[in-house]
């Protein structure tokens, strides 16, 4: 088939009101809905369900056993139109879930650009998740999520409703996450959930300069690993770090939380337990 011609399996089941857009390809077995609309040159795999308002761009890739734009997981959902709109060049891998918003919250889960969802990932009802983000297999969000640009979820970690994940952040493997992670940290746990420092492996795979991990560095021993309260220490960072060109990414972070920030270090809590 040309890029211009949209290729639908004679076995796969796509309402005549569903809009797909040229270049777009449909496998066996699958299921589009009324109100979908799939954008240029995405593939549909085999057994793949997509349903509700969905709003999907162009070049994403849907693996098969996907179930894409179903309603929210919510007891007080009563079939509300609600919306779920992914953004161009998402991959979802096998066996992922991810639903559309509710009434009482956002009214819509929205899915940015250039994604990677491994298989078995799941993103609750009225979700943000930004772009360039990986989730490694079986991670999972709760509703209300905001998952920032650049963030790297590990295998069969969970995001508490209502947390943030700040840009850059990397969560470890089976971590269960209540609180924010702000920009730039690496955590991982579960009761409680650690502060292992910077991603500084991270940062660097993203061009970040030896100067400016060194400014994040000395911004994060102020915050964390000072004996100053967190308005105290904002105070400080404030003052001492005004040219720096991601202050204000953490500031805000801090000033914008509504469930706290993990703050406990792996080496406070070594101390503690002595």
């Amino acid at each position: 088939m040309s890029k211009n011609e949209t290729f639908i399996h004679s076995s796969a089941k796509v309402h005549a009101q569903a809009k797909l857009d040229a270049g777009v390809w449909v496998g066996l077995y699958s299921i589009i809905g009324q109100d979908v609309s799939i954008g240029k040159n995405t593939k549909i795999e085999a057994h793949v369900f997509i349903d509700g308002q969905t709003e999907i761009g162009a070049d994403c890739h849907f693996s098969p056993f996907s179930s894409i734009g179903t309603g929210p997981q919510d007891l007080t959902y009563r079939g509300e139109k609600t919306l779920l709109k992914i953004g161009d060049r998402n991959k979802f891998r096998e066996f992922i879930t991810v639903n559309r918003g509710t009434v009482k919250g956002r009214g819509k889960t929205l899915i940015g650009n250039d994604n990677y969802f491994m298989a078995y990932s799941h993103i609750a009802h009225d979700c943000i998740v930004g772009n360039e983000t990986t989730f490694a297999n079986g991670a999972t969000l709760g509703g209300h999520v905001t998952v920032d640009n650049f963030v790297y979820i590990s295998a069969f970690s969970s995001v508490h409703q209502f947390c943030r994940i700040g840009k850059h952040a990397f969560i470890g493997g089976y971590s269960v996450i209540t609180q924010g992670v702000l920009p730039f940290c690496l955590v991982a746990g579960s009761r409680p959930v650690f502060l292992y420092g910077l991603n500084i492996i991270g940062l660097r795979r993203r061009g970040f300069s030896n100067e400016r991990i060194k400014v994040l560095k000395e911004m994060f021993k102020i915050f964390f690993y000072s004996d100053l309260n967190t308005t105290q220490a904002v105070e400080k960072i404030k003052e001492q770090f005004s040219q720096s060109e991601d202050k204000d990414e953490i500031l805000d972070f801090i000033q914008s939380s509504q469930r706290g920030i993990i703050k406990k270090t792996a080496e406070k809590w070594d101390e503690e337990s002595e």
